[in-house]
């Protein structure tokens, strides 16, 4: 009987959590690029230094948005890669389109960085984000039903992985709803979004909603 090509390619679970590790590892180097050292030649004084430093908060606070931000789906990702018995073509190329849209985080976090004020640039790093959780749960929803989970990966694991996706996404999209009131508001609430998720302690009464 003769093998399909279509069989056999894409199985690499390890190979895929090796590029996977790396792709995250050079978004989350490049998105501090973001924050430039003040010009030497700009700065003549220690309060013109803080006075810079003071003007490079909003690129600060968005580097720190995205870093929570990328943290949050690198654990969400391996935590289904480590309920995976095995993976196949179509697998592997979802999570390609998942890497795809990590890869466009130093973007869209740079976009948000010039133009935090603007409520395009917010939108367009929530799409960012939104594309992000809609593959990672096709991801979980496609090894389901292909069969290609652990046994030990029971209903109330897939039920827990499902929900906290659908809940995040949920959260973020509600963030994003924030920004025609303020763009700042929009951010504020998806740090907190994301240090709940991040950190404990939690914040107060989403703890069972989100866990």
């Amino acid at each position: 009987m003769n093998t399909t090509y279509n069989r056999i390619a894409g199985t690499g679970l390890e190979r895929l959590a090796a590029l996977s590790d790396g792709l995250f590892a050079i978004a989350m180097t490049l998105i501090v690029l973001e924050i430039h050292v003040p010009s030497r030649h700009a700065i003549g004084s220690e309060k013109a230094l803080w006075s810079a430093l003071v003007a490079l908060t909003p690129r600060i606070v968005t580097y720190l948005m995205s870093f929570l931000t990328l943290g949050i789906f690198w654990v969400g990702q391996q935590t289904q890669l480590n309920q995976f018995a095995r993976t196949d073509r179509h697998l592997a190329w979802i999570h390609l389109a998942f890497l795809a849209a990590v890869a466009t985080m130093p973007f869209s976090t740079g976009l948000l960085a010039e133009f935090t004020t603007f409520r395009t640039a917010l939108l367009v790093y929530w799409v960012n984000v939104f594309f992000l959780g809609g593959i990672l749960y096709a991801s979980w929803v496609y090894a389901e039903r292909a069969g290609l989970l652990k046994e030990s990966a029971s209903r109330e694991v897939s039920a827990a992985i499902k929900r906290r996706i659908l809940v995040a996404q949920t959260l973020y999209a509600i963030g994003a709803a924030l920004c025609p009131i303020n763009t700042y508001w929009s951010i504020g609430f998806i740090v907190l979004v994301q240090l709940n998720y991040a950190v404990a302690p939690r914040i107060p009464g989403l703890a069972r909603l989100t866990s």
